[in-house]
């Protein structure tokens, strides 16, 4: 293990960040009302002695510039936490719960924004490295596409990263263990709503009628064909009916219908194969059973594609702190989204997972970030910055 988890000013970034960690699970906020967290941010960015600290960026996101002592290199990179909490109702038990009720960190933003800055302050205490390193805490990363609001807000303009670095905690990977892997990482994430007309009338005389509730049966059922029949086994495709609704009383056929869900995929071309079967299916299913179908598609988050060679980089770093046999360079992506992925769109760079040991899954009640990983991921940030902005 890399005597970096053992160096003094590590150690007081560790102790810090716990406090940190607790007080914004106490505290959460949603989308880009995160005003409180990103007050808080920058106010502890400020107290290290950060070079500059923005806020605004991206209506709610900061942004932290630390340059190094080590000559005037023009290298820049980029570290990004996320800092918004989700719309679910805690039920941990635990001391520091979500004092907000209805509002809960349960994918672990809190420990993600603990641990850079944790980062932070270390970094800055020494700044052995040569170049800037850039510290991004994004707001509205649960739908919101906050990553895509700060980089439209001139992130990538005004701080100039050569490289984005992002990082994410993963339940069921043990503690100190790190994942990654080149290419795609994480899911693109649209959504689509397929409104069904028909001409609705009595339930006992349904001859009479052109039924969208039976259209639209047919129409979730002919949509699992697009994964099982029309996508290489080989590649990666998820289509999700989510939503039916339809009817209002038990004696009568309505008119509509509303069908509607979620498509995961790992490629561009899968991506629009996807979004024209859909289409095509539910016109001519509705069509064949006598009512139209008026299709809605939603391009959400790209997919997250890490840089060969960044994500090559990172698994060098993880190892050099755990060990190579902690590391798994070939982890298989997964089909949630990322909108980290705006930023690897803008500049290369690359996306790994750090392990939260046996905790409930993402976005559950019961979930809690594990303090035990702050330690690795404190030490992660630092070896990163000081490797890649080392002095040539």
């Amino acid at each position: 293990m890399d005597l970096m988890l053992h160096d003094s000013r590590i150690a007081l970034a560790i102790d810090e960040s716990l406090g940190w960690r607790h007080h914004l699970h106490e505290r959460p906020e949603l989308l880009y009302e995160v005003h409180e967290t990103a007050a808080f941010v920058a106010a502890r960015l400020s107290s290290f002695g950060c070079d500059e600290v923005a806020t605004g960026i991206g209506r709610t996101g900061v942004v932290a510039t630390i340059r190094g002592r080590r000559g005037e290199s023009s290298r820049r990179i980029a570290l990004r936490a996320d800092m918004d909490a989700l719309p679910i109702l805690e039920e941990t038990g635990l001391a520091y719960a979500s004092k907000t009720s209805g509002v809960m960190h349960a994918c672990g933003h809190d420990g993600h924004t603990a641990m850079l800055l944790g980062a932070a302050r270390a970094l800055a205490e020494t700044r052995a490295f040569d170049g800037t390193v850039i510290l991004v805490f994004q707001p509205a990363e649960e739908g919101g596409a906050g990553g895509r609001a700060m980089i439209e807000d001139g992130l990538v303009d005004r701080f100039a990263p050569d490289a984005f670095y992002g990082m994410h905690n993963l339940p069921g990977l043990p503690v100190g263990r790190f994942a990654m892997r080149p290419g795609p990482i994480m899911a693109a994430t649209d959504e689509f709503s397929i409104a069904i007309a028909g001409r609705g009338g009595h339930a006992a005389i349904p001859n009479r009628t052109a039924d969208p509730i039976l259209a639209g049966a047919a129409i979730v059922q002919a949509l699992q064909q697009i994964v099982s029949r029309n996508t290489d086994p080989l590649d990666s495709l998820v289509v999700s009916v989510t939503q039916f609704h339809s009817g209002f009383a038990h004696n009568v056929i309505p008119d509509e219908a509303l069908v509607s869900g979620t498509v995961r995929s790992l490629r561009g071309e899968t991506r629009d194969a996807a979004e024209r079967r859909i289409h095509a299916i539910a016109e001519g299913t509705a069509l064949a059973h006598g009512c139209t179908a008026t299709t809605s598609y939603v391009r959400n988050y790209p997919v997250t594609v890490n840089d060969a060679g960044a994500a090559a980089f990172c698994g060098d770093v993880a190892a050099r702190l755990v060990g190579e046999a902690q590391v798994d360079r070939a982890a298989p992506p997964l089909m949630a989204g990322e909108d980290f992925a705006y930023m690897l769109e803008a500049r290369p760079g690359a996306y790994v997972f750090i392990g939260n040991g046996p905790s409930a899954n993402l976005h559950q009640a019961r979930y809690d970030f594990d303090d035990r990983a702050l330690p690795f991921g404190i030490a992660y940030w630092v070896s990163l910055a000081e490797t890649a902005l080392a002095s040539a």
